[in-house]
């Protein structure tokens, strides 16, 4: 079929994409090569379409579909989404993806190569033509681009050998390509996504929760978005969830159920009920942990599989939460997290914990027993501070305490209460003892960035001490602000303030964190200590995780290789991943930004980027399966190479 034809049905409706086709992914890069392979008339591979009854259709986009039957693309996607694009000058109906990859798209009539609008190289020089506006235009535009050529000074009779290759761009509308067709009643939607999943076999095929929310959108088309929409709801309040994530916490709320396929059997009206209370219950889940445990942003927002635990508990009441229950149920949430209870076998712990809400017995009790039988004792000891770099698990805890308590930024004296200051954007991490001081003492690593070194202050606060040493700027804190060190749990016998003594200095203030923990969990049981009690998990010796962030410029690479995935519509990876083993818990190592369920989730290989890593993290994350690379160069490369443009011929 010509091209110029399956644009028309696009057009009008004869042919559409299904509602479980992801999203467009295409680069420029991409979209340049696709032009000159037609251009050259080399061959670009054929589509494949599912034939089915428009009225049974579920399809991506507000556009309507044609009556009878229709044709649902299952293998061509990149491809014609880019062609129409660029032929049409703008996105068909069905678009889900940055319209900039197919936008400006110029021939340079000499050199006869494409590239993307750039004025400052192309404004000046007439051979440069607008792709889109030719093809749009057509004949028409062939005729009056060669008079205007023409009449140039400096081309002229040239024109003549330029109108050939301009003809040759339009006749890529009349380039045949070939289309196989998927048909016939036994044709169901699990056969249909089974046949797309091994088409796309290299390339970005379904996970569990896309089929989940593929079955949703035949019987409620609108599904996507609406997630979509709360999704970007939460993100503006700097919580980054993604449409799995959501829907385990609609499966829970609707089912009682952690994995996806106790949803495949519930119908349109079912599921709507089922989001809006998840939604419900997810707000106020985020509304409890940001104003009263102070996590208020994604980085220190540990155990977030806690959250369709909660949603399922919240969902189960009959009345509003009196105060001693909502604090117990945060209590869990906190020691989840601080545990690792679900860094390793997500699905199977939060059906656990799901279990024990269910039935005459179960409950926050219950839930907590099982916590503790897991773990053992849930009271912190000094130890359990002992981490080091963003990626510690006690970071977020860390963070809690400074939110939860009294502390006072060192520069304003203000406490930096979460309803009082916003944002974590507003806050620092400060090296209480600077970097710069302790590398010069030749301290490794792990000391300088070590926890018990951190603390959070206000910006320009972090800016006014610089890397001057703690003997020298807290007692100017404690004469501007008496009290203001103590709230941040530094210990008070000035000996310790001393560079030599800095090891002693970390042990002390991991006594004073610990304690600081226990009595703010405590406050969350009203007196019920009993959670607290019984033998402690055993805790020295500690064995620092390997691994982590260990500077601005890691981070700063890191935070862009997340942008960057981001502009390619593919999921973004976990910042210091915390890396657990499956059954305990207990944390193995940090990688610096990691994709734990692969960039094509559940369904291709777990992949980690580690910066400057020791070979023993390497080797961790390589027994582990992950595809682990050292550099951000390398990791851009497998994913244009694997990721983006193995949907080449797609």
């Amino acid at each position: 079929m010509k091209i110029s034809t399956i644009l028309d049905h696009i057009d009008n409706g004869h042919m559409a994409l299904p509602e479980f086709q992801r999203g467009y992914v295409w680069n420029r890069d991409q979209v340049k090569g696709l032009f000159d392979s037609l251009y050259r008339r080399h061959p670009v591979g054929g589509l494949l379409v599912w034939a089915t009854e428009a009225k049974t259709a579920a399809h991506r986009g507000e556009g309507p579909l044609a009556p009878g039957v229709v044709k649902l693309l299952l293998d061509g996607q990149q491809r014609m989404t880019s062609l129409y694009g660029v032929a049409r000058g703008k996105a068909p109906k069905f678009f889900d993806g940055n319209p900039a990859a197919f936008s400006g798209l110029r021939f340079h009539l000499d050199t006869e190569t494409f590239s993307f609008f750039q004025p400052v190289k192309m404004r000046d020089d007439p051979l440069w033509i607008d792709v889109s506006a030719l093809m749009q235009q057509g004949q028409a535009g062939h005729e009056t681009l060669v008079e205007s050529l023409a009449e140039h000074p400096s081309i002229g009779t040239r024109a003549v050998k330029y109108s050939a290759r301009i003809s040759r761009i339009l006749g890529i509308a009349d380039i045949d390509l070939h289309i196989e067709e998927v048909t016939g009643n036994d044709k169901t939607l699990d056969i249909v996504v089974d046949i797309f999943n091994r088409v796309n076999s290299g390339g970005t095929k379904l996970s569990k929760g896309d089929l989940a929310l593929a079955k949703i959108c035949a019987d409620w088309p609108e599904a996507r978005d609406t997630m979509k929409s709360k999704l970007k709801e939460w993100a503006k309040a700097d919580y980054h969830f993604n449409l799995d994530w959501l829907l385990r916490s609609v499966n829970t709320a609707l089912t009682g159920e952690a994995k996806f396929q106790f949803l495949h059997n519930r119908n349109a009206e079912e599921i709507q009920d089922g989001l809006k209370r998840a939604t419900k219950h997810v707000d106020t889940s985020l509304n409890l942990i940001s104003g009263r445990l102070g996590l208020d942003h994604d980085q220190v927002f540990f155990g977030r599989f806690g959250v369709p635990v909660m949603v399922r508990y919240l969902d189960q009441q009959t009345k509003p939460l009196n105060e001693k229950d909502r604090d117990k149920l945060l209590f869990w949430f906190v020691q989840a997290g601080m545990w690792g209870r679900f860094s390793g076998s997500t699905e199977s712990f939060i059906d656990q914990d799901l279990a024990a809400l269910e039935g005459a017995d179960g409950g926050l009790d219950k839930l907590l027993e099982q916590l503790r039988l897991w773990h053992g004792g849930l009271r912190a000891e000094p130890g359990h501070f002992t981490g080091w770099s963003l990626g510690a698990r006690f970071y977020p805890v860390l963070y809690l305490l400074t939110r939860m308590g009294a502390s006072k930024d060192w520069g304003t004296g203000l406490p930096l209460k979460a309803n009082l200051l916003g944002k974590m954007s507003r806050l620092e991490v400060h090296h209480i003892f600077p970097k710069a001081q302790l590398y010069k003492h030749k301290f490794k690593r792990a000391d300088v960035n070590a926890l018990a070194n951190f603390c959070f202050l206000t910006k320009d606060t972090n800016l006014d001490i610089s890397d001057r040493l703690p003997e020298n700027y807290f007692p100017e804190i404690e004469k501007a602000h008496p009290g203001a060190l103590a709230s941040q749990w530094i210990p008070a016998d000035p000996a310790l303030w001393k560079i030599e003594n800095y090891p002693a200095f970390l042990e002390a203030r991991k006594i004073l964190l610990a304690a600081e923990l226990n009595k703010r969990m405590e406050e969350l049981l009203h007196g019920d200590t009993k959670w607290l009690s019984g033998p402690t998990a055993t805790v020295p010796p500690i064995a620092l995780a390997p691994g982590s962030i260990a500077n601005n410029e890691e981070e700063a690479q890191i935070n862009e290789l997340n942008h960057w995935m981001q502009q390619q519509d593919l999921p973004l990876g976990t910042v210091a991943f915390d890396f657990a083993d499956a059954a305990t818990g207990e944390q193995k190592a940090v990688f610096d930004i990691a994709w734990p369920n692969g960039i094509q989730e559940e369904l291709s290989q777990p992949v980690a980027v580690l910066l400057g890593e020791s070979p023993e993290t390497i080797g961790i994350a390589s027994q582990s399966g992950y595809r682990c690379f050292t550099s951000a160069e390398d990791f851009r490369r497998y994913v244009k190479n694997e990721i983006l443009t193995e949907d080449t011929h797609a």
